[in-house]
């Protein structure tokens, strides 16, 4: 017979401990660099961790235990954190299973079947919380479960690995999880009865480094604005480390251009099974390696690679088999040397013609050939899979369209007058590609004709020099003749090999009849532009005659771009730097335009014609700097900050100084957004043009480094900024190229820089020279590691610095501190960032527009107000309160686009919490009146409020200006009439100056009084007295408020049927009568929610005092009474007149102030006589309620409010007391997520 232990504490948990997630560490392997017998020691003691001081779970303090009578061992069945949990286990296991143990006839089948039993159902629950077509493994699915439990996390929050490893609290290293999520970092551990838990949005991150401590080698530090966080005891720190980046990257995207993570469902499937490693993990190695694939070869920013492989490639101009290894993807086999300068190869699947396995030989084992359409010949050998890359390359080429693109049928046009360039193309055998260059012909769009530039502006503006027949003219034709032996024995065209020849020839100058097309192959932009026939040309076309803020932009800069050069003196070069830029915004409107585009862009058009420049400019935007030209230089300020780190690396001496004088900051955004084109003179400026189009951003930083090591001595001796300035810029505008057959064009910089003392010239090829000497081991990748690094320091201080800003604009007219201003802007930017990874269908909101000021940038729907106002408001009112949310957004939202930005939202939050018991109650107040009330309200705000007012041809709405309602007027075709009815008022407006005067007014700044607020109907203030029902149903006074509304209501509702003996006028009554039944205060949505509100507040008002109770029970009569009179719309009924009372009668009588708001609050009353009128019935429809329920005549207004809520000491005290937004943000940090267990946990989420 078994036996079940219950509520048995558990003393023995760590023998008996459920598996831990089991981290993916069988996969690694040894770090690099690091010692095997260091390494052995590391896994032994970090396993041993694992198993005595495991923290993946919490022991449960009570189980139930399976045991049998004759054995020693027991099996868990189900645990419990508490003695109500575990008893809510052992009940369902009495109705379930105990009752089937007694068909079995002996123990072990019992055991069996428990077991059996118990894992199915763990199984099954399994099962049910997975998501379905999961590539993930077993192990991985169950850690993915327990963190989402741990921390709370929804099903949309996707795990991405987890680790363990130790975190340093303080002195003490807790040894747990690490849990990497899209979004957030996240670390659990429970050791020696202490439990931590960490959660920090990658978002909040300003710093990953990687650092040494004392008590361990390696450690990685987590920096957020507000602490600094270490983990270490990794066994893969560097796998550990580089997966950090990557996420905190993701979240950097986010911030600068709202783009969120978005998995890729396009991944091919592992050959063989990844154990342990989940479907995005894979996503994000794919596109780490993506990124360097691309980045190397400067390849479309789509290109993805499928898989490379060792080989070796045959290189006919030195005769050797290169080591390397092969790149294959959709439309590219790309080749890169071990040895970094010996061979680069890109070959573009459209251009190949065959591919085929040669012979293998001892020689050339598994050899591969390759043929393309310009006669050239690749031979690859060494393949160790060489049948599967052979099918590979087949399958992509079958994909490869075949037809020949429009436009791209171009042929080099050789020099015929150079001899031994006939006789290159005679015995070459390497022929040249008939796509691989320039032509003179005009460029024909697939499109239609479009009037472009159909060359290169330099050789239509060419003025006659006699350089071209000089020394100068001579070295020119050097130069050429030495590209084109290069040509002859590396290939043209982008089958070339590039190699370290490759880069001398840059460095010595491209001849300017070369420049267009070398630039267009070094940056990848002609790979884009043939794959893409005919799109600059429709780009033209969409864009043509078609403004915006980026063409007015264009506009005022076109003349400043270059005015100096001829080509750009006349119209016609004008207008094709204009149809370049204009495209260009059209294709990025996130980037648009920027200043220093067109100076870029300018001098791109002088070499090429205009669609080669548009995608020379494409490449140069959005692959080769990437964010320089977004609206907030990112990229230049990313770029910067690599500098400054260069120059404390290189130039430690001169980097204090340059950081005291604040130099650095100032002259590299013009250097690198223009790459020295502003600062330079532009012959020498075109060569480091060039060479950045060869070498990327490493070659203008290490020039940069030049210029300043150049002029060290004399930036030491610097007093102020504008000395160093004027230092550098002598020194730039002196540097000449002297092998220029161009005529130089006049540097307007130099104007400004020049000093008595004659200039002494730099020559730009021994600069260029100097740097590769000095700084030539800079290499691209540690390049990108920087950039990672000073992103995130960059986009970090762009936000602290929006949030300044924000923070600053709307301090003056809000009461809230600086600090708490601060605050808020931390949360509500948070709930907007987590509405774009867990929002659902909110694609208005998760929108971001970088062009709009920082206070427009993030903006919040109505969901997430609701949201931040349940967990901020001091007016909590039970399941009333989403309603008020609703109402205030509904206020706050002035444009009516559902969106409402950071000031509308703490303008909303300031009214609640700021001010006196007045200010308080008119926000209170306008919540009940439209447009918060009635979100559905066709007409405007003048009509639907006007109707409540004395008067109704002369009460103007607070909602709508004049102004705004003449210019209605007008646009509908009706100013005759408004005209008219001004004049009726007094008012002609005869001219312009009219207009003018009412804008004036419009411009003043005219404070609200309580006189302008307008009156409130019947239904609207039953409304209000809900509101307040609800929101004094959890106050420590309640009773008191109770009887205070009570009391404050029975009052102002007699107010209203006095009122209406004054203002009510028979003749009107019909007529308002019928406009009233135009009127829903209410929505048709929020009946419901106010049903249900109102229903909540009957049910949650105590009960009244004895003597209360016996007061009603005495007078029946008189309440019955009461209430038909307040019920009549006509203010006459059975009883006499209600009569106003005194505030001391008022406060005597309690047991009909009582009586009375319970009858008109609630609906469900039993002693309310049966033609008392009933307010506010669901039943009815809204013109029935109008009609038939609500007293048309009976209004009441702010003013009479106010004076009555004043009487009642306990209403003034509510809303007069001080409550402390801090401590309510605190809150809501902790309750943001529900975590499952509730120790002494410790919640790290820091936002910026």
């Amino acid at each position: 017979m078994s036996t079940v232990c219950t509520g048995l504490p558990n003393q023995e948990g760590w023998e008996l401990k459920l598996d831990p997630p089991q981290s993916p560490r069988s996969n690694h392997g040894p770090c690099p660099g690091s010692n095997t017998s260091e390494l052995l020691i590391m896994r032994l003691l970090v396993g041993t961790l694992d198993v005595v001081l495991d923290s993946s779970a919490r022991v449960a303090p009570y189980r139930i235990l399976h045991q049998t009578q004759d054995s020693q061992v027991y099996w868990a069945v189900a645990c419990g954190s508490s003695r109500k949990e575990i008893t809510k286990h052992w009940e369902w296991l009495e109705n379930n299973l105990l009752q089937t143990l007694s068909i079995f006839d002996n123990e072990e089948d019992i055991t069996t079947f428990v077991k059996g039993k118990i894992h199915g159902i763990i199984a099954e629950e399994n099962k049910n919380e997975q998501p379905q077509s999961e590539e993930d493994p077993g192990k991985f699915k169950e850690a993915e479960l327990k963190m989402r439990k741990q921390f709370g996390m929804p099903e949309v929050e996707k795990l991405v690995n987890y680790y363990s490893c130790s975190y340093w609290k303080g002195r003490v290293p807790r040894q747990g999880w690490l849990y990497l999520t899209v979004n957030h970092l996240c670390f659990y551990s429970f050791l020696l009865g202490k439990e931590v838990t960490l959660v920090i949005q990658w978002v909040d991150v300003t710093q990953l480094e990687k650092n040494a401590t004392l008590l361990f080698p390696e450690c990685i530090k987590v920096s957020t604005r507000d602490s600094e966080l270490y983990f270490s005891m990794f066994l893969n720190i560097n796998e550990t480390f580089k997966l950090m980046e990557q996420l905190a990257n993701i979240a950097m995207r986010q911030l600068l251009d709202n783009e969120s993570f978005l998995q890729d469902k396009s991944l091919p499937k592992p050959r063989r099974p990844l154990k342990n490693i989940s479907a995005l993990k894979r996503d994000l190695d794919a596109r780490a390696k993506n990124e360097c694939y691309r980045a190397t070869f400067r390849l479309p920013k789509d290109e993805c690679l499928d898989g490379h492989t060792d080989c070796t490639l045959w290189t006919p101009f030195n005769k050797m088999h290169i080591p390397g290894q092969m790149f294959v993807s959709n439309n590219y086999i790309c080749f890169a040397s071990r040895a970094e300068e010996a061979c680069h190869l890109i070959i573009p699947l459209r251009e190949v013609t065959i591919v085929e396995k040669a012979d293998s030989s001892s020689v050339l084992p598994s050899p591969l050939s390759i043929s393309t359409k310009s006669k050239m010949t690749f031979f690859f050998a060494n393949l160790k899979d060489r049948d599967f890359l052979v099918q590979r390359i087949s399958d992509f080429l079958q994909r490869t369209p075949s037809k020949k693109p429009c436009g791209i049928d171009r042929e080099w046009k050789w020099n015929v007058a150079d001899p031994s360039s006939e006789v290159l193309r005679k015995y070459s055998p390497l022929a040249v590609s008939p796509t691989s260059a320039l032509s003179h012909r005009p460029v024909s769009f697939c499109a239609g004709q479009v009037p472009t530039a159909s060359q290169g502006l330099l050789k239509l503006f060419r003025r006659n020099s006699e350089e071209l027949s000089g020394p100068k003219g001579a070295k020119e034709k050097m130069k050429e003749e030495s590209w084109n032996i290069h040509f002859f024995e590396y290939g043209r065209g982008m089958c070339m090999y590039r190699t370290a020849k490759t880069r001398e020839l840059v460095q010595k100058g491209i001849p300017e009849n070369l420049r267009g097309e070398l630039w267009l192959l070094f940056s990848g932009a002609w790979n884009e532009m043939v794959t893409h026939p005919g799109y600059y040309g429709d780009l033209v076309e969409k864009s043509m005659g078609r403004y915006n803020l980026a063409t007015e932009e264009i506009e005022r800069d076109l003349h400043r771009s270059m005015p100096e050069h001829p080509a750009f003196q006349n119209e016609f070069g004008i207008a094709a730097l204009r149809r370049v830029l204009t495209a260009y915004a059209f294709r990025n409107p996130t980037i648009g335009y920027c200043q220093a585009m067109n100076i870029v862009t300018s001098v791109l058009l002088l070499y090429c014609n205009e669609e080669e420049a548009f995608w020379l400019l494409v490449a140069l935007c959005e692959r080769m700097l990437p964010d320089y030209y977004n609206t907030r230089v990112v990229g230049a300020l990313v770029d910067q900050g690599i500098f400054e780190e260069l120059t404390r690396e290189y130039l430690p001496q001169l980097s204090e100084k340059m950081q005291d004088l604040g130099v650095i900051s100032t002259i590299s955004l013009s250097w690198f957004l223009t790459l020295f084109l502003s600062v330079m003179p532009f012959e020498s400026a075109v060569v480091i043009v060039d060479c950045f189009f060869y070498e990327g951003i490493k070659f203008i930083l290490q020039v940069s480094l030049a210029i300043l090591d150049a002029n060290m001595e004399k930036l030491l001796q610097c007093c102020d900024e504008g000395e160093a300035m004027t230092i550098l810029g002598r020194y730039l505008d002196n540097v000449v190229n002297r092998q220029s057959v161009s005529p130089p064009i006049p540097h307007l910089h130099a104007l400004l820089t020049s000093g008595d003392d004659p200039p002494l010239e730099i020559d730009i090829f021994e600069l260029i020279k100097t740097s590769y000497e000095k700084f030539g081991n800079l290499k691209a990748d540690d390049i990108e590691q920087m950039r990672f690094k000073q992103r995130l320091k960059v986009i970090q201080s762009l936000e602290d610095t929006a949030k300044k800003s924000v923070v600053r604009a709307v301090s003056g007219d809000i009461g809230f501190s600086m600090e708490e201003l601060e605050e808020l802007y931390v949360v509500f930017k948070a709930k907007y960032l987590m509405s774009c990874y867990w929002g659902n269908n909110r694609a208005a909101a998760a929108r971001r527009d970088q062009s709009l000021p920082y206070l427009e940038q993030y903006r919040i729907d109505m969901e997430q107000f609701k949201e931040l106002f349940i967990s901020l408001t001091p007016w909590a009112c039970g399941a009333h309160t989403p309603v008020l949310a609703a109402r205030l957004f509904r206020l706050l939202d002035e444009n009516r686009d559902s969106l409402i930005n950071f000031k509308e939202f703490v303008t909303g939050m300031s009214g609640m919490y700021h001010g006196d018991l007045t200010e308080k109650l008119k926000v209170l107040y306008k919540l009940h009146l439209p447009p918060a009330l009635n979100p559905e309200e066709t007409e405007s705000a003048l009509e639907a409020t006007s109707y409540f007012t004395e008067d109704v041809t002369t009460e103007v709405s607070p909602f709508v200006s004049e102004l705004d309602i003449c210019l209605h007027c007008e646009s509908q075709g009706q100013s005759m009439d408004y005209v008219h009815a001004l004049k009726e008022k007094g008012t002609s407006p005869q001219d312009y100056r009219y207009y003018l005067r009412m804008w004036a007014k419009e411009k003043e700044n005219k404070k609200e009084t309580i006189k302008d607020l307008p009156k409130m109907s019947q239904e609207q203030f039953i409304e209000l007295c809900k509101t307040l029902y609800n929101m004094f149903s959890e106050d420590p006074v309640e009773q008191e408020l109770y009887h205070a509304i009570a009391t404050v209501a029975s009052l102002l509702l007699r107010i209203g049927e006095v009122g209406k003996k004054f203002s009510n006028r028979p003749t009107r009554k019909s007529e308002d009568c019928k406009a009233n039944n135009t009127q829903d205060p209410v929505s048709e949505e929020e009946s419901p929610t106010s049903e249900q509100s109102q229903n909540s507040a009957v049910e949650q008002q105590p009960q009244a005092d004895h003597e209360d109770k016996a007061s009603v029970d005495a007078q029946p009569e008189k309440t019955q009474q009461e209430n038909q009179t307040l019920g009549d719309g006509s203010g006459e009924g059975q009883g006499s007149p209600l009569q106003l009372l005194s505030d001391d009668e008022t406060k005597d009588d309690m047991s009909m102030s009582s009586y009375s708001m319970v009858s008109t609050g609630s609906l469900q009353c039993e002693d309310i006589a049966d033609d008392t009128v009933l307010v506010g019935c669901e039943g009815s429809s809204a013109a029935a309620r109008y009609g038939s329920t609500i007293d048309t005549d009976w209004s009441i207004s702010f003013e009479q409010i106010l004076a009555s809520m004043l009487t009642e000491t306990a209403l003034v005290n509510y809303f007069e007391k001080k409550v402390n937004i801090l401590q309510k943000i605190k809150d809501q940090k902790k309750v943001e997520r529900q975590f499952s267990s509730s120790s002494d946990y410790e919640l790290s989420s820091v936002s910026g």
